[in-house]
């Protein structure tokens, strides 16, 4: 059963999203909150696989409750995907700097919110064939020059190959088909570089691809 916490300051939207929700076999809705400091508490008593999370909140945003929530080793399980009004948002491309999984807009077709649950809750990113990608490129192209990351340079030939990957988008299965190596290899040089680089998922991979330049925007 997948475990979900919402977080939003629209009580409309909160109860729209369980209703959703909790016709699903597989999901339930364990507890919703109207800011993001009572979002953070309720993420560590009740430990969701995912929290849908508003960004624009009162008392906390989303983006400094996603940084609590990502940076508590007791919520390592836990993966936040953004729910916005907006599109290409900065707000957002920050929340996944800080450790967000992806994000979704409110208008998203009830189908895919609850497809966007799945993915999450098995710890894949919102990043392909979706709009998360395209935002991160957006965003990362304005900036002035690529900086480092630690833990670049422990990274193998193979793994950072494997995250340049990534970084475009491919699946597990793409990237072993491209590699000609196994899903279960790509997944392993996956989960190495995640490791290494201390990132929480595919999105934080994908962010630091594009930050360090290992990963140019076109």
């Amino acid at each position: 059963m997948i475990r979900v916490l919402l977080v939003d300051d629209q009580a409309l939207i909160r109860a729209g999203f369980q209703a959703l929700l909790s016709a699903e076999d597989d999901i339930t809705v364990v507890a919703d909150a109207s800011d993001g400091a009572q979002g953070v508490s309720l993420a560590r008593q009740h430990r969701p696989d995912v929290v849908l999370l508003d960004v624009q909140m009162p008392v906390m945003d989303g983006i400094e409750a996603t940084r609590q929530i990502a940076s508590d080793p007791a919520l390592a399980d836990v993966h936040v995907v953004m729910v916005t009004n907006y599109g290409f948002d900065e707000y957002v491309f920050n929340a996944l700097r800080a450790g967000a999984s992806g994000f979704l807009v409110k208008d998203t077709e009830p189908a895919d919110l609850i497809a966007a649950v799945r993915v999450a809750a098995r710890g894949e990113a919102l990043l392909s064939p979706g709009i998360t990608r395209r935002l991160i490129s957006e965003f990362v192209s304005r900036a002035p020059l690529p900086g480092p990351v630690v833990g670049l340079d422990q990274l193998t030939n193979r793994e950072k190959e494997v995250m340049t990957l990534v970084a475009k988008g491919l699946t597990n299965e793409e990237i072993a088909n491209q590699m000609v190596i196994s899903p279960a290899t790509a997944k392993t040089h996956v989960s190495r570089a995640m490791v290494k680089l201390r990132a929480r998922d595919r999105a934080q991979l994908v962010v630091f691809a594009y930050e360090s330049g290992l990963v140019r925007v076109t």
